[in-house]
């Protein structure tokens, strides 16, 4: 058997949860003194392995082919806990010395662990392991739902963490399943019997399927495989090995080869994870296979493929249960009703949950969440939650939402009614709650992020990364939440660097809120991966900056502008981007700007007067390519009083950062002399004159015709470009409506097949009516009479031979059970269902007639097949003949004892387990014992235990298992306390009845001597 995955969400292997654990692991020893208490901080003092072997009642013939097979020194110690019920006799420590040399304990509170021991859990006991030292306690869940095995497996697993051994013995439910995952989280190592083996293969399969198992052997095979993986080299397991320090034990060639060979075969990279954590579990890896040398491991990787998916599951350590830290969620349900009423009626709370493992903490938060909404019935709140994790095994787990019974000890029986439907060998989500949650592959290093999440819960999976990807993946954490939005990190995490981004609400449980950034630049500052890797935001690109991508309007941008024109200009003056919008006016513009007519906007080319149009082109256009401030001197502009020459000056804004791109074009009013004024000066000017005028602004005009035409080129080859994607677009449409089609087909095959399955549904409903006329005849062909009750004690079917008790006509279906009389002295029926109907646990008796007859009435509770009760099956059973069989069995009986009791010789009649079931009176005066006391006893503890002869037992047993049928003259020497010191000559039968063995034993006292002084 392969070992199993380990998987995300699990605790650190240096950092636990409690104070207590935390003691465990860093080996402090509280050692009270005369006037103080001190601590000594030593290590952890078990230096030695410990096996906790865990089984049912039903493991004793397990245990017996383990322990036969202990050596007596072996340098381990071993823990058996089993299911026993609180009142059983503490047997089991006696049986199982029967079956080794080694000592065999029954733990006592406070008792210390030594190697080369055997320990017994007491019956009806809880036990932990803190300092090598066992404590009991009382249990506290119920007996039908106390998990003893997993509630020592964890204890053990924090206490001797890679020195731990578990061992999964034979047994029904699903015991121990959880506490062996903390064994191997702790780097111990886990053993499950074959379930070909067992007696009861219920625990071991449990085991096996969690998949974190490393042998699975018939339990006489288990001991030389623990003898030889504990032999060893432990320090291997022990050390904390720097990376710098690994050579050339540890290679970094040969980690990175590692690294390479997983990335290769499963797509994913653990370079990113802590060294440490990966040495000890590749360490794990290769101590189950007795390798030594890193690179003789990275050979074996090459060569078996399915080791490198059984490395890979362990790496990714996902031990993980319902409600892990209860206290934790208490605070976060606090939390969350503080945060719901902030969020509108109707709306829905996003979720997300990285590394989620196998789905127990995805579906702890769903439950936590839909508690908080019964605080919100008016709101109609509704989540999504998220849940990702690399293994894909994990999400099909997750995803069936199928968990085992020992669930029972994490979750809450309220939650359990709630949330679960109970199914043959487990619990199932119910529909509500899985539709509400989406569960995907993501791997968190190097996937986008989810996004606008109100909590995002990442448990114990940071402290398995390294620092440099902690720190790259907080910001990420702080993008992905809306401003106020939770982060719920494990207990051994924190957020060291990026107080700005999150709001401490509880430091033990490390609850925090995210900040809002000041702008979505800052919240992209320390964005990395993915994102880290795109260009960071090009130039404001002059030609494709519009009004709307700064907000220009609101006061900051009003005041900067304000600024530059006290600072350079007193003229009027309007700041316009690229293409000629205008963004601001500064004073009186009327005289060189006019509304264009039409739906027009505020554009300055549009709006300028006709003598501007041209120079005003000419100037933004220089000052754009040239990216300086141009000036045209005496511009002419026609106003009401005649010619008005200007300075015209169109400066570019290279900064600030908000304004840089756009232009400020300034109107400066010049002295116009008068005869230029009155337009006097236009008839004066010289043929030459006008010429050069006309060529300037052909010029002009021709340049800018070549530029239009360049940027109709490019334009056409943009076409061109959108062109062949387009085309590449519609070549993909007609593939998707091939697909179409092709979806199209399988729909009508699906309906083909729709119709198969109706046909299939109608012949299944024929074989229900024919199953439900054979149940008919056969409770009316059933000699047993029975009655079908409802919750409200209503008849719904009976049988007929009911009529002999009850006097029920087939009418009589539909009428309470309570307006019929019966011949039965039972005054307490109608008690008894109410009973069963309210406590789910049947009741069974033998009641008698008024006629004399007796019946065995069994009332058991009626579940339907999803698992409802839906009433009670009354069933009268005729047991006449057998009471009477019984009263004649005890007359028999009664006369055989009273024989036995009056006879001469001293006798004794014993069972299958040596205990005393009738004593004669000669017995009795022979030994000095009372016939009250000596009755019911084991042999071995009669007269102080002096009868606890090896010889004899051994003969006894010999009667009991083989075929030997009597024994003579066995003289034994006993030391009696009433006689003083005798031999005893005995004599032994096996009592048989009609030639069959019945268990039983006859011994027999032939004489009784004073031994010589």
């Amino acid at each position: 058997m392969k070992k199993g995955a380990v998987r995300r969400g699990s605790l650190p292997d240096s950092v636990s949860t409690s104070s207590a654990t935390n003691s465990a692991e860093a080996g402090v020893e509280i050692i009270p003194g005369p006037d103080r208490v001190g601590f000594n901080l030593t290590r952890n003092p078990l230096n030695f392995p410990v096996v906790g072997l865990g089984g049912s009642a039903g493991s004793l013939s397990s245990l017996e082919q383990f322990l036969r097979a202990v050596p007596a020194v072996s340098g381990i110690a071993y823990v058996v806990v089993t299911h026993q019920m609180a009142g059983q006799h503490a047997e089991l420590q006696q049986v199982l010395q029967r079956f080794t040399s080694v000592p065999v304990l029954e733990v006592t509170d406070g008792m210390r662990v030594r190697p080369n021991h055997v320990y017994v859990i007491p019956p009806g006991k809880d036990m932990s392991l803190l300092h090598g030292t066992l404590h009991l306690f009382e249990p506290t869940q119920p007996p039908g739902r106390r998990l003893p095995i997993d509630h020592f497996l964890q204890s053990l697993a924090k206490d001797a963490r890679e020195r731990a051994v578990c061992v999964i013995l034979s047994g029904m439910g699903s015991d121990g399943s959880i506490g062996l995952k903390m064994v191997m989280e702790n780097f111990g190592m886990v053993m499950v019997q074959d379930p070909e083996t067992a007696d009861y293969d219920g625990m071991p399969r449990a085991a096996i399927a969690t998949e974190f198992v490393d042998f699975v052997l018939p339990p006489a095979a288990m001991v030389p495989q623990l003898l030889d993986y504990v032999q060893q080299p432990i320090h291997r397991r022990q050390r904390r090995v720097a990376p710098a320090q690994a050579q050339p034990t540890m290679p970094a060639h040969a980690l990175q080869k590692i690294f390479i060979l997983i990335r290769n075969q499963t797509g994913h990279d653990f370079s990113f994870y802590k060294r440490n954590t990966v040495f000890r579990r590749i360490e794990r890896r290769m101590n189950g296979h007795q390798i030594k040398e890193f690179t003789h491991y990275v050979r074996y990787l090459q060569e078996n493929p399915a080791e490198v998916d059984q490395l890979f599951r362990e790496l990714l350590i996902g031990v993980t249960k319902f409600f892990r830290d209860p206290e934790a969620y208490v605070l976060l349900k606090r939390h969350l009703l503080q945060l719901l009423p902030t969020k509108e009626a109707g709306s829905t709370i996003r979720v997300w949950a990285p590394g989620c493992s196998t789905g127990e903490e995805a579906y702890s938060l769903a439950m936590t969440l839909l508690e908080c909404f019964d605080a919100e019935p008016n709101r109609n709140l509704t989540f999504q939650l998220f849940a990702t994790d690399i293994n894909p095994e994990g999400i099909d787990v997750a995803r069936a939402g199928f968990y085992p019974e020992n669930i029972v000890a994490d979750v809450s029986a309220e939650r359990l009614q709630r949330f679960f439907k109970k199914v043959d060998g487990g619990y199932q989500i119910r529909k509500n709650v899985r539709d509400c949650m989406v569960f995907a592959l993501h791997n968190i290093s190097k996937d986008a992020p989810f996004t606008r999440l109100d909590l995002l819960c990442c448990r114990n999976l940071l402290i398995y990364l390294s620092s440099e990807l902690q720190k790259n993946l907080l910001p990420i954490f702080h993008y992905a939440l809306v401003p106020g939005g939770l982060l719920f990190l494990g207990p051994s995490e924190n957020l060291t660097g990026f107080q700005d981004l999150f709001t401490p609400l509880d430091l033990k449980w490390k609850i925090s809120r995210a900040i809002d950034a000041p702008t979505q630049v800052t919240r992209l500052t320390h964005f990395p991966i993915s994102l880290a890797h795109s260009q960071a935001p090009a130039p404001h690109s002059i030609n494709s900056m519009t009004p709307s991508a700064v907000p220009r309007r609101d006061n900051t941008f009003a005041a900067l502008i304000q600024r530059l024109m006290l600072a350079s200009y007193a003229p009027p003056a309007v700041v316009i981007t690229p293409k000629g919008d205008i963004l601001y006016v500064n004073g009186r513009t009327g005289k060189y700007l006019e509304p264009a007519p039409g739906l027009s906007g505020l554009n300055i080319f549009d709006m300028a007067r006709e003598e501007l149009h041209f120079e005003i082109s000419d100037a933004v256009h220089r000052a754009i390519q040239q990216q300086q401030t141009v000036v045209s001197e005496n511009v002419k502009v026609k106003t009401e009083t005649g010619i008005q020459l200007l300075r015209l000056t169109v400066k570019y804004l290279p900064e600030p950062e908000l304004l840089a791109g756009l232009l400020l074009v300034v109107f400066e009013d010049t002295v116009t002399p008068r005869r230029v004024r009155q337009g006097k000066l236009d008839a004066e000017l010289s043929r030459d004159g006008q010429v050069l005028s006309l060529e300037k602004e052909l010029q002009y005009t021709r340049h800018r015709l070549q530029t239009t035409i360049e940027e109709m080129e490019s334009s056409v080859e943009e076409l061109k470009s959108t062109n062949e994607e387009l085309q590449s677009a519609n070549e993909e449409l007609q593939s998707t409506n091939e697909e179409a089609m092709t979806n199209k087909e399988e729909m009508q095959s699906l309906n083909e097949e729709l119709m198969t399955l109706n046909m299939q549904y109608q012949h299944k409903t024929e074989e229900l009516s024919q199953a439900a006329n054979d149940m008919k005849n056969l409770l009316d062909a059933t000699d047993i009479a029975t009655i079908f009750v409802d919750n409200e004690m209503v008849i719904k079917r009976f049988t007929p031979s009911v009529g002999r008790i009850i006097s029920l006509l087939p009418t009589d279906v539909g009428r309470p059970l309570t307006h019929f009389a019966n011949n039965l002295r039972y005054e307490r029926l109608v008690a008894d269902v109410d009973q069963v109907l309210e406590r789910l646990v049947g009741v069974e008796t033998n009641i008698q007639t008024t006629g004399g007859d007796w019946y065995a009435v069994r009332i058991l509770p009626y579940r339907t097949l999803d698992n409802y009760i839906s009433g009670a099956v009354i069933t009268f059973a005729d047991v006449t003949s057998l009471k009477h069989l019984e009263t004649q069995l005890q007359a028999s009986r009664r006369f055989a004892e009273s024989i036995v009791e009056t006879v001469r010789e001293p006798l004794l009649v014993l069972d299958e387990d040596l205990r005393v079931l009738t004593v004669s009176s000669a017995f009795a005066a022979t030994f000095g014992v009372q016939l009250s006391t000596v009755r019911g006893q084991l042999l071995a503890t009669i007269s102080n235990g002096a009868w606890k002869q090896p010889d004899l037992f051994t003969r006894l047993y010999e009667l009991l298992n083989t075929e030997i049928a009597f024994f003579d003259d066995v003289q034994l020497n006993m030391a009696l306390p009433e006689l003083g010191e005798r031999k005893v000559t005995l004599y032994g039968r096996r009592l048989l009845s009609e030639g069959n063995r019945t268990g039983h034993l006859l011994l027999g006292v032939q004489t009784v001597e004073l031994l010589p002084v």
